[in-house]
């Protein structure tokens, strides 16, 4: 079973593709960072996020997207941007043919760390951990990403909706 996980963001978009594997391992197929120009109007970055979206589904076939829900805190504009983001990304996925899962912060850390309120080094150390790495990557978003992804196929394993899936890509 591939996922994609997604860390929404206008300038920084992080992507991971990983695998679920039968014996409960989890692996990592690629990841990476969709970059936008604050040079070019908020469409046609709304436009590249969705753009490269496709061509990493278009590679990678996974049979569903993680992505994490807006926590709405201090920046009214922030999160007024990564809903702007998220939008054209569950639109993707959605015109992709993917079912999308959606998760919040405390739900990726507690499935991660069995602790809702992980500090990003906590959450970095299982994403290394799992994935079995030697070093994470650079970006933050990236990790993000990966521990979405992670959090999705722990969440749904060996339930229902896994099934639904796993029966969506045959």
């Amino acid at each position: 079973m591939i996922i994609l996980g997604i860390d929404p963001g206008i300038a920084s978009c992080g992507w991971a593709v990983i695998e679920a594997i039968k014996n409960e391992k989890i692996k990592i197929k690629n990841c990476g960072v969709i970059k936008t120009s604050p040079d070019i109007s908020f469409g046609q970055r709304l436009f590249v996020i969705s753009s490269e979206l496709e061509k990493i589904i278009q590679e990678f076939r996974p049979v569903a997207a993680a992505v994490e829900e807006i926590f709405f805190a201090k920046n009214v504009k922030t999160a007024i941007t990564v809903g702007h983001a998220r939008g054209a990304i569950l639109l993707t996925c959605a015109r992709m043919g993917l079912r999308v899962f959606e998760f919040t912060p405390l739900q990726v850390k507690q499935a991660l760390t069995g602790y809702g309120q992980a500090d990003k080094n906590q959450v970095g150390f299982m994403v290394k951990n799992i994935l079995n790495l030697k070093e994470l990557p650079k970006d933050d978003n990236t990790v993000d990403a990966l521990a979405i992804g992670i959090c999705c196929i722990n969440t749904n394993r060996g339930t229902r909706i896994t099934a639904n899936i796993a029966n969506k890509s045959e």
